[in-house]
């Protein structure tokens, strides 16, 4: 019997993944490493998780040492780390209040419940309607994939949770026609539609639509699930127009590698919830906290600059380029065009030891923060040799 451990994952995991035929058995930054040894970029981060590589090592200490102390309380108690991470977070974005969970998609489903409760506190419970742009993705659960503005999420999975409406990104008439029939709780977007393509949301757009919010007292909530945490060169991707949202979202990257999702409340929705109205067993996790602040103590002005900077070298060697026709996104969150398909193009660059993602038509970038120069040009010269079609 073949014992393989691809052999192994199909017969005892369920088959939600299309994996590439390839085994990460250690990993050090940017760079992990197959059984055989052979060597991989890494330019996808476990999806813009791992923000300062793999195996980091103050991140690595951290949770080491919240290990030893206590692994696990229930919320029923107090732990420091799950209390200094929600002071770090607000007190760099101005929300007053953070709800942690495990994941983007709970964070989501928290934001949503915290604008219907908003809502129907101040305005009857029939000021439900979430509005939500075309082409963004903010979640697999049922109530999150009703909030995507993509069908293809739906189709297998109807009759989905009601009280969503999508919108394209940039139509404000759009949402004011919608908004005839009674104004909607909130309003949820992402400032790059990340699963969408990689795709930047215009800035006076999103101005213009902030400002609308504000005037109708209906909530924006911004989806930093993906875009968080350093990843556009500002601490949350919002920063980068301007706006002040009133709940904001985030994920992935807070937790450099363990579960964590955090929902942040601002001035009009810190006290929506009391006690009962919400929970999570394994929300605020002594460990994942620990890691977690490691993560946001480390993401500086310095930090920062560094990222734009390597987002902009990418930029430069890639536009233009033979077999690539576009590039998109912000910061080290890009998505690259290419003549030739996308998926095919990953399937290259893994075979010559460069792992990168794909969203929709690109290939997709989401390098650790902290990646060497060096290693990133590296991995772009590989990229752009097979978007050319070189061997």
């Amino acid at each position: 019997m073949d014992n393989s451990i691809f052999e192994r994952d199909s017969r005892y995991i369920a088959g939600t993944y299309g994996r590439f035929p390839v085994e990460i058995v250690r990993g050090e930054g940017s760079l992990a490493y197959g059984p055989d040894g052979k060597r991989y970029i890494d330019l996808g981060s476990g999806i813009g998780v791992t923000s300062f590589g793999i195996s980091d090592p103050v991140w690595r200490d951290a949770v080491v040492r919240q290990l030893y102390a206590v692994q696990h309380m229930s919320n029923l108690y107090y732990t420091d780390p799950c209390v200094a991470l929600a002071e770090r977070l607000c007190e760099r974005t101005g929300m007053k209040k953070v709800f942690f969970s495990n994941s983007g998609a709970e964070a989501n489903e928290c934001a949503i419940k915290a604008a219907r409760k908003y809502a129907a506190d101040r305005y009857g419970e029939q000021r439900h309607l979430i509005v939500t742009l075309k082409n963004s993705f903010h979640g697999r659960t049922l109530t999150t994939l009703a909030a995507t503005g993509q069908d293809r999420f739906h189709t297998l999975f109807r009759p989905l949770t009601p009280g969503f409406a999508s919108v394209a990104a940039g139509d404000l008439e759009a949402l004011e026609k919608i908004s005839e029939d009674g104004l909607p709780a909130a309003v949820m977007v992402e400032c790059i539609q990340g699963e969408g393509g990689v795709i930047p949301l215009d800035g006076g757009y999103l101005r213009a639509l902030s400002a609308w919010c504000a005037k109708n007292d209906v909530l924006l909530a911004v989806d930093e699930v993906q875009t968080g945490n350093g990843r556009t060169g500002a601490l949350y991707s919002y920063m980068n127009f301007g706006i002040m949202p009133d709940i904001v979202t985030t994920a992935k990257g807070l937790g450099g590698g363990l579960p964590i999702g955090a929902t942040l409340l601002g001035e009009k929705c810190a006290g929506v919830f009391s006690p009962g109205d919400h929970g999570s067993t394994f929300g605020g996790n002594p460990v994942c906290c620990a890691g977690a602040v490691s993560i946001i103590d480390r993401i500086d002005d310095e930090l920062l600059a560094g990222v734009r900077e390597k987002g902009e070298m990418l930029r430069k060697i890639m536009e233009g380029a033979p077999g690539v026709s576009g590039i998109s996104g912000m910061g080290l969150m890009l998505g690259i065009a290419c003549e030739r398909p996308a998926a095919e193009c990953v399937r290259e660059c893994i075979d010559r030891g460069v792992l990168c993602l794909t969203a929709k038509d690109r290939i997709r970038l989401l390098p650790a923060l902290n990646i060497p120069s060096d290693l990133l040009r590296e991995g772009a010269e590989v990229i752009l040799s097979v978007c050319a079609g070189k061997h």
